[in-house]
C-alpha cells in the first residue's frame, strides 16, 4: 500500500532519522532525513503528485531533499515502506517481499533471497535481466517477461535502470572490507547497539549488532547476516551484509571468509572474489584500518 499524504511520508522520514541517531549514523545523514521530512511538511501539494509528474528528478530538485532521502521518499510512495527503517528495526522480511511478486512462490523467493543474495525489487529486477533468474531460477519465455513486467509497474518505470556494466556504481573493496573488519571488532567489543530481527528468531532476542559508518561519499550499514542460510550453516555471526548507496537506491554486498583459494581464510566479498585476492597482493593491503574518529571525520562531502 502507497503513502501519498505528506504528513505521513514526513513521518516515516523523521522516524528513519531518530532511529539512525539513536543507532550511531553521523548526524549529517540523520539530518538529511529530518532536512526532508520538514521540506516534505512544508510543501503546499502532495510530493505524492510531484513524483508522478517529475519522477525523481522532481522530489531531488526540491530545497531541502538530498538524492537518499529522495529514493526514501520514492519508496514510500511506490510501497508504503521504507526498508531501510524495517532493517534498522528488525522488521525487514526480504523473502515476503520477493514472495509478493506474481509468479514467485514463496519457496521460490527464498531460493532467489538466499542463493543469489536478492533482498529488494531493485536486485530482482537486475536479475530479472542480467541471467541469473534464467540460469540459477529456472524462470524464462512469458513467466519472466510477466515478472519483468510486474517489477516494472511496481517500481513505476517503463524500463529496467540497470547498473553500469563497468563496475563503476561499485565502492572500491577496500572501502568494504574495512568496514567490515571494523564491525566485527567493534561487535565483539560490545560497543554497538543491538536489535531483534524479526525473522529466525523465536525468542526475540536482540542479538545482531548494527554499525553505521561513512567511508568517502557513500554510508554504510553492517549488520550479521539473518537469511536462513547462514543460519543453517551456523554463519549468522560470522558473515556479514553491508548496505550502501548504490546507481539507484540501496545496494548490498556480503563479506564472508574464504574456504578454499588464494584467499583461503582471509574476508571476500561475494561475487568481487578476484578483486579481494588482487586487493590482499597490494602492499597497502598491510595498512592499518581507519578508525572509527577517522572514518566519520570523513563524512565530509558525502552524499546524503
Amino acid at each position: 500500500m502507497s503513502l501519498t499524504a505528506n504528513p505521513d511520508i514526513a513521518l516515516r522520514l523523521e522516524d528513519a532519522a531518530r532511529v539512525l541517531l539513536e543507532q550511531g549514523a553521523t548526524a549529517v545523514r540523520a539530518r538529511a532525513f529530518q532536512r526532508a521530512a520538514v521540506a516534505v511538511r512544508g510543501l503546499p501539494q502532495p510530493v505524492a503528485e510531484i513524483f508522478r509528474r517529475q519522477g525523481i528528478e522532481g522530489v531531488d530538485a526540491l530545497a531541502g531533499i538530498t538524492p537518499v532521502p529522495a529514493r526514501a521518499i520514492r519508496e514510500l510512495i511506490l510501497h508504503g515502506r521504507l526498508a531501510l527503517l524495517e532493517r534498522l528495526r528488525g522488521h525487514h522480511d526480504p523473502v515476503a517481499l520477493i514472495a509478493s511478486v506474481p509468479g514467485l512462490s514463496q519457496e521460490r523467493a527464498t531460493q532467489l533471497h538466499d542463493q543469489l543474495g536478492v533482498e529488494s525489487l531493485e536486485e530482482l529486477e537486475v536479475a530479472a535481466y542480467d541471467g541469473r533468474l534464467e540460469m540459477f531460477g529456472g524462470l524464462a519465455g512469458k513467466r519472466l517477461a510477466g515478472i519483468r513486467e510486474s517489477i516494472a509497474n511496481r517500481l513505476n518505470r517503463f524500463r529496467p535502470l540497470l547498473p553500469p556494466e563497468d563496475g563503476s556504481h561499485l565502492p572500491p573493496v577496500a572501502d568494504l572490507l574495512a568496514v567490515d573488519a571494523d564491525y566485527r571488532r567493534e561487535a565483539a567489543a560490545g560497543t554497538l547497539r543491538k536489535i531483534a530481527p524479526k525473522c529466525f528468531n523465536p525468542t526475540r532476542e536482540a542479538w545482531c549488532p548494527v554499525l553505521h559508518a561513512t567511508r568517502g561519499k557513500r554510508h554504510y550499514t553492517a549488520l550479521f547476516s539473518n537469511s536462513e542460510r547462514a543460519h543453517d550453516l551456523f554463519k549468522s555471526r560470522e558473515w556479514v551484509v553491508l548496505y550502501f548507496d548504490g546507481h539507484d537506491g540501496e545496494s548490498r554486498a556480503t563479506v564472508v571468509t574464504a574456504d578454499f583459494g588464494p584467499a583461503c581464510g582471509r574476508r571476500i566479498i561475494r561475487g568481487r572474489e578476484n578483486e579481494c585476492e588482487a586487493h590482499y597482493l597490494a602492499p597497502q593491503a598491510a595498512a592499518p584500518a581507519v578508525g572509527r574518529k577517522n572514518r566519520r571525520a570523513a563524512v565530509k562531502g558525502a552524499d546524503v
